[in-house]
This record gives structure tokens, sequence and C-alpha cells, in this order.
């Protein structure tokens, strides 16, 4: 068997309904051509994210059982805090109700507004480079050249490149730079992991500088794993001892606990930085809570500890990175082109050679989203130009290389049959491609537009 099975067995299901294709034609036109405006019972296989979207284990939902409400000092914190600094090894630990709110608190203490600050990660992933932006930093990209060419095939297509790096910190200045970030697996750059290599010598790099090295955790787990397999000398360890690596390189974290933590909610920020620590808490407190809840249940910190110990198991790890990869294979085999080799988390289709006939300025991601949805019921999500096209001071428009649309798939939620039925439906949309065509925005906010935004098609 080429694939692994999966790891456990089917105690509760969900029914999900079939929509015909004239119903989903009046629910995308109603939506604004835009699969965030969708009703989720109207979505057959939603591949929308895999945020918060993870089946829990009983052993997690028997953990909720036992939350403590408690307003100050749950228990339910300790063995959360236990279990991150068991993964992670920082020694301040704030819970939050999501990743980005954690992402929110670190960039709005450590960032001066008009004072040109950058921020350097391989990509930054939406919400990363919105927070960084709303609070007047400058978010830079600088992934390896690689990860640029989907079809390219490398191990560690997420590494940052050292040299950009090095270049850019001789450019604005170390002072300039409050912290340099790693994102583990690289989620804009299609789910692609990062070596430990990598993590080290950017640790090096930016700490010769006397620049501390953040990492946004929220799939640490995955890269682990790929790190197990791909990278010699950790063929070995096993997955806690490969985290514990890669985080002793850091001076901090953030994470979204909604995809490895493999829970519906929560998120933390994490550092060694006593006096950080102490900003952030009294951010954290004027808006998610006291510090041993930040915006949480009780119940759902339970979760979360659980569900950071559930990822570590390998078997897991082993079914997951590989239901991903099945996927991948299959559209590979059909001639659709594809982001390779495929990530942790999600299959991303290269839109621009899917529909080499729609140019960027008219969203061919877009196209493909609202088409995979009309023909088969099936929502994915656009990351390209609606998502990280912006406009220059002088009005010109900057498309980002990569033209994606993300498969991403929850965790524990989707047989091996659902994912045959994603595949057959991509396939005949590729054959059928010549009949896609392009679409216009019609109305957007000034931040993270591809959440509200609203499409219609050119005629």
């Amino acid at each position: 068997m080429k694939y692994p099975p999966e790891p456990f067995r089917i105690k509760t299901v969900e029914a999900i309904s079939r929509t015909t294709e004239w119903e989903r034609l009046s629910t995308i036109q109603d939506a604004g051509f835009n699969v965030f405006n969708i009703p989720a019972e109207k979505i057959y296989i939603d591949l929308l994210t895999d945020s918060g979207t993870s089946a829990m284990s009983d052993n997690q939902w028997a953990g909720m059982m036992i939350g403590d409400e408690s307003y100050a000092g749950s228990k339910n914190y300790f063995r959360f805090e236990a279990m991150i600094h068991r993964i992670f090894g920082f020694k301040y630990v704030i819970p939050t109700h999501q990743g980005r709110v954690a992402e929110n608190l670190l960039f709005s203490t450590i960032l001066k507004a008009g004072a040109g600050q950058v921020i350097p990660n391989n990509n930054h992933f939406d919400t990363t480079r919105a927070n960084v932006e709303y609070n007047g930093g400058i978010a830079e990209d600088l992934v390896v050249d690689i990860a640029k060419d989907t079809q390219a095939l490398a191990d560690f297509k997420g590494n940052i490149d050292l040299d950009k790096l090095e270049r850019l910190v001789q450019k604005v200045g170390a002072e300039n730079i409050p912290i340099g970030m790693l994102t583990i697996t690289n989620n804009s750059g299609g789910g692609q992991p990062v070596s430990m290599e990598n993590i080290r010598k950017t640790s090096e790099l930016l700490h010769q500088h006397g620049i501390p090295f953040f990492i946004d955790a929220c799939r640490f787990a995955e890269n682990a794993y790929f790190i197990k397999k791909r990278e010699s000398g950790y063929g070995e360890k096993n997955i806690l001892e490969i985290a514990n690596e890669m985080f002793s390189y850091a001076d901090g974290c953030t994470m979204s606990a909604k995809k490895d933590g493999l829970v519906n909610m929560g998120g933390f920020f994490a550092t060694n930085n006593k006096d950080l620590a102490e900003q952030i808490t009294n951010r954290l407190i004027l808006i998610e809570g006291f510090p041993t809840y930040g915006g949480l249940a009780g119940r759902d910190l339970e979760a979360i500890a659980r569900g950071l110990e559930e990822v570590l198991h390998e078997d897991y790890l082993a079914y997951r990175i590989s239901q991903v990869e099945e996927l991948g294979d299959r559209l590979i085999a059909a001639g659709v082109p594809i982001l390779r080799p495929t990530g942790g988390h999600a299959v991303y289709l290269d839109a621009k050679n899917f529909l080499p006939h729609v140019p960027q300025s008219q969203f061919p991601g877009i196209a493909l989203t609202v088409a995979l949805y009309t023909h088969a019921g099936i929502r994915a999500v656009e990351i390209g130009s609606l998502m990280f096209a912006h406009q220059d001071e002088k009005g010109n428009t900057h498309y980002p290389d990569l033209e994606l649309v993300r498969l991403a798939i929850p965790r524990r939620v989707y047989t091996n049959s659902q994912m045959e039925y994603v595949a057959e439906n991509i396939i005949e949309l590729f054959q059928d491609r010549e009949n896609i065509g392009g679409y216009e925005i019609e109305y957007e906010a000034s931040v993270l537009r591809h959440f509200t935004a609203r499409m219609k098609p050119l005629k």
C-alpha cells in the first residue's frame, strides 16, 4: 500500500447534502461570486481552510467536560501552559482566541507607526501581512527563488533566502527590524516546509545583528514530519525532539491552534522575553481577557492541550501528509498543473497555468474557485491577485508571483473516497478550462479584501 490508512475509526458522523448545479449558480450569484459569502450548508466538500475545521478526538471531547471556567487561574490553563512548555520551550505563554490576535498583539506592541520598520519572513500569510501593515510596518517576503517555480521539485521550498535576508538587514539597518520571522510550513508558498538547517541559520543571522527571531508555528508538527522524512540526521528522531530543536533557535512564536492544535478555536503567543510578555499581557487584558484565559473557555484550553499532544503522533502525521499527497498525485497524473511537491496541509492548483487565457488582472484564481463550486459544490480559496495584489504610490498594480487556488484539507474530516470526488471534478474542469472566464471587482474593503469582496464575471 503506497499510502497509509487512517489511524482512527469514525465514531460520529455529520450529514452533508448535495445541491444541483442550478442551485449552486443561484447561490454563487447571491454571494457576489465570492465563496467566502456562501452559507456552509450549501457546500458539499469544504476545502476553504484547514483552520478550525479539524475533527476533535474522543479524548479532546472528554477533556472539554472537565473545563474549569474560573475567571482566573483555571486548572485547564496550567495544563495548556505545561504542554506548550514541553513542545515549544518558551517561558511565557499567553493564550488568545485565535492566531491573528496573537499577531496583532505582537505587532501592535513592537511596531512604531511611521518609523518605516520592516518584518522579514519567508512568506507572510494574509492576516500576518495585514497585521504588520495595519500597525505601520513593512512586510518583506524573502522566500528562496525556487519557491516561485510551481513545477520545480525541492525538499524545502519554504526556506527563507539567507542572502536576501542579509542584504535587507544591510539596506534598512538592524535597528529598523524589530523581529525576523519564519512561517512553518510556508502557507502562502504552497504549504512547503522549512528545513532545520534553514531555521538554525536564520536564527544565527538575525541574532548576529541583535534581531529577535520568531516563528509562525501554525503547522509546526507537519513541518517537523517533513524534516524527519527529508533532512539528513533526523530520521531516527521523534516529532517532539524535532519540534524542541526547531523552537530552541527562536525567541518566541505565534500560533493559531486551529491548525496543528487540532481544535476549532484558540491560539497563543509565547516568548522568552519577560518585558515583551508583560507588555503583551497588558494589551491582552484590554481586548481579550484575563491572562489565564485570553478569550477562551477553560474547556477550549483543555482541548488545545490534548490536541497538541495528539498532533505529535507519527501515525497521524503519516496519514495526514499522505492524504494530501494522494490527492496531488491524482491531479498530476491527469496533467492538472499544481504546485509541486505537495505541501503539508493542502494541494495548490496553479491557476496561472490552469487558465493561461485569463490574465492576473482578471483574477484567474477567483475564476477557478467559482467554477469549482458551481461544477461540483467544492469550496476552495484563491491565494493570488485578489488576496495579494496591491497598488504602489503611483497607482501601478503589482501582482504576486504565484496565482494559486488552495484546496486545504481539514484534519480527520474527509475520507479518501471524498478526495477522489474532488480529484475527478477538478480533472473535468481542466478538460473544459477554455470555457472558464475572468472576473472584476464590484466591491472591495481596504483591508483583507478577499474575505468580503464582491465580484462579477466579465462578459
